[in-house]
C-alpha cells in the first residue's frame, strides 16, 4: 500500500515541515498493517523507532504489579507514538497495542533522530507535544483522583467520544474498565444505568452517546 505525502501533513509533529522534508518522510517509513490486540511496543524494552498512526486506533498503557492494564490514552489517527522514550534514552515506561485493525507508518531510530537534529522546526513540535501531555496528565491525575468511578466513566466516555468522533465508541468493556481504572463489572453496571438514563445506546460491545449534556451533569464538574 502507497501513500501520497499530503498524509503526513496530517500529523501535528509534522505539520510545520517543508515539502521536501516530507518527502524524505515518505521515502523512508515502512508501512504495517497491525491486527487487533498486536503491539507495537512493550514496557522495558528499548525503542528502535517510531510508528505514526494512519488508521485505527491504539491503547497505551501500563501494567500494574498484579498485571492489570491501567490506559492512559488511546492513540487513534494523526498521532505519533513511541518517541517519548528515544529522547529519554531509557526503554519504553508504556506499551501500546492496537484495539482494531490500524495502518501504520514505522519510521527507525536513526532516521528519525537524523529528521530532528537537521529540522529545528520539528524539534520544536515534540518539545510543545511533550509539554502538553505532561501538563494534561497532571490536571487528568489530579482531577481523576478526586472523583468517584461514575465520574470519571462519564469523564472517559467524552473523551472517547471526542476521540471516535461520528463513530461509535469501540472498546471490550475490560479495556474501557481499565482506562476508567475500575473493574470490569462496575463499568457494565454504570453503563446500564447510563443507558436507562437515555444518555447512550449500547449495540454489542460498541456505545453510542446521545445525551453528551447529561454525561457532562454526571462528570461532577
Amino acid at each position: 500500500m502507497s501513500l501520497s505525502t499530503s498524509n503526513f501533513y496530517k500529523f501535528t509533529l509534522f505539520e510545520s515541515l517543508s515539502p521536501d522534508v516530507i518527502e524524505k518522510i515518505e521515502q523512508n517509513h515502512k508501512l504495517q498493517t497491525f491486527k487487533n490486540n498486536q503491539p507495537l511496543f512493550l514496557e522495558g524494552v528499548y525503542p528502535t523507532g517510531v510508528f505514526c498512526i494512519h488508521s485505527g486506533k491504539v491503547k497505551v498503557f501500563s501494567l500494574g504489579e498484579t498485571g492489570k492494564e491501567q490506559i492512559i490514552r488511546i492513540a487513534s489517527e494523526g498521532d505519533v507514538v513511541g518517541f517519548r522514550a528515544i529522547f529519554s534514552e531509557e526503554p519504553f515506561k508504556l506499551s501500546a497495542t492496537a484495539i482494531e485493525k490500524c495502518e501504520i507508518s514505522f519510521l527507525k531510530l536513526d532516521f528519525f533522530n537524523e529528521l530532528v537534529h537537521s529540522n529545528p522546526l520539528l524539534m520544536q513540535s515534540i518539545l510543545k507535544e511533550i509539554s502538553k501531555e505532561v501538563g494534561e496528565r497532571a490536571v487528568a491525575i489530579k482531577t481523576m483522583a478526586q472523583k468517584s468511578v461514575k465520574e470519571r466513566l462519564a469523564v472517559i466516555l467524552l473523551v472517547l467520544e471526542d476521540i471516535y468522533k461520528e463513530d461509535m465508541i469501540n472498546l471490550t468493556r475490560e479495556d474501557l474498565a481499565n482506562f476508567v481504572g475500575t473493574a470490569t463489572e462496575t463499568t457494565i453496571r454504570l453503563l446500564k444505568d447510563f443507558k436507562d438514563k437515555g444518555y447512550i445506546e449500547i449495540h454489542g460491545r460498541k456505545i453510542k452517546i446521545i445525551d453528551s449534556n447529561g454525561i457532562y451533569r454526571e462528570t461532577g464538574y
